[in-house]
């Protein structure tokens, strides 16, 4: 035995640390993606790479974000590989973690960090492009509201996840992804271009922040309102 959690092991670790979202019945994109992170994520543990080390190299992807966007041309599009990147970093830190057992309150928070801190540079890179800054400001104020949100209720009480909102994290990675991917392309067409495309897609990102916040607040409201069962 190497010491390391199992799949079941695993997926019972993580849906404790979600909400209650257990793996092993999720869709079966989520549990492919799952899956998927525990095997690398467990190849890793194997060599013995640190969480920690994996969550400061997607925050240094973010961070080479707003160099790359800033080239303008195609380089939006090298961006978004980066964004991808962030992603999975984002992804296998976390399954590194519970499959060495190495789950900390200090590790919690610096992952936080480090998302909020990606999520800044991605907002940055879509003013680079052209967004307005209002626009732009927007964007990333409705995703750290919703963020901010859940976890004052997961603070107040609120013991399961709630509700799986338009406005989540991967989806705003996709969204930023597909923006930066349409400036790249319409780059190399006319200069004019990307500003718009990337223009669109804020304001697409405005219209699930605004549908997710009405989701989880509804949700939140539901959870902390309803009389509590006695033991």
């Amino acid at each position: 035995m190497d010491g390391l959690r199992t799949w079941d092991q695993y997926a019972t670790r993580w849906a404790g640390l979600h909400g209650g979202v257990d793996p092993r019945t999720s869709s079966a994109t989520v549990a492919s993606w799952l899956r998927m992170s525990y095997r690398v994520g467990r190849l890793l543990a194997r060599i013995k790479v640190r969480p920690s080390l994996l969550t400061t190299l997607g925050l240094v992807c973010n961070a080479l974000v707003l160099y790359v966007t800033a080239q303008h041309s195609f380089w939006p599009i090298v961006a978004a590989v980066l964004v991808v990147l962030s992603g999975v970093m984002d992804s296998l830190d976390g399954a590194v973690a519970v499959i060495t057992n190495r789950v900390t309150r200090l590790g919690y928070v610096y992952d936080s960090v480090a998302d909020r801190l990606g999520e800044a540079a991605w907002v940055g890179a879509l003013w680079l492009i052209g967004v307005p800054g209002w626009l732009a400001v927007l964007v990333g104020g409705l995703a750290w509201l919703h963020e901010y949100i859940r976890a004052r209720a997961t603070a107040a009480g609120m013991a399961e996840i709630g509700v799986v909102t338009l406005g989540e994290r991967p989806s705003r990675l996709i969204l930023i992804v597909v923006g930066l991917v349409l400036s790249g392309v319409s780059g190399l067409i006319a200069i004019d271009l990307p500003a718009g495309a990337a223009t669109v897609v804020a304001a697409i990102f405005v219209l699930l922040g605004v549908v997710g916040l009405i989701q989880l607040v509804a949700t939140i409201q539901t959870a902390l309102t309803a009389p509590q069962r006695r033991r």
